[in-house]
């Protein structure tokens, strides 16, 4: 039923739920299921990283080691995968993405790591749903 699908990760505990969902999800469409998982660093994020690693090498070392748990399950489950990192604000960034490629469904957790701002700006599942050309599954 989904044969292409989008999990937006950020390494906290929400999307750590929302990847096991994705993975049995993907599991159970098949051989012919795909799993994108999307990582999404926004400006700042990208100006601290420069700044605490200048070696760009070990920037990109930590985004895929954020990333491990999910991936390691992921290749366990037998499921095929591919990684996406974008740059931007996660929300507008997510959306563009998964409208832009044609995904049959959206993966995404109901809070991720910066709950301040999600607070004030309105959280970024929720923006998701709401514009995203396909369905959206949020998990808590």
């Amino acid at each position: 039923m989904y044969k292409k699908i989008l999990l937006a990760y950020d390494g906290s505990e929400h999307s750590k739920r929302a990847g096991e969902n994705a993975i049995h999800i993907a599991k159970c469409g098949g051989s012919d299921s795909k799993l994108e998982i999307v990582y999404v660093v926004d400006a700042n994020k990208a100006k601290h990283d420069v700044l605490s690693n200048w070696n760009s090498l070990s920037i990109e070392e930590k985004r895929k080691e954020l990333l491990t748990g999910v991936t390691k399950k992921a290749t366990d489950e037998g499921v095929d995968y591919t990684i996406q990192i974008l740059q931007g604000e996660a929300g507008p960034s997510i959306i563009k993405y998964a409208n832009g490629n044609n995904f049959d469904l959206v993966i995404i957790g109901s809070r991720g790591l910066d709950g301040i701002q999600e607070f004030v700006l309105g959280s970024v599942s929720h923006k998701v749903a709401k514009r995203a050309n396909c369905p959206v599954l949020i998990v808590k």
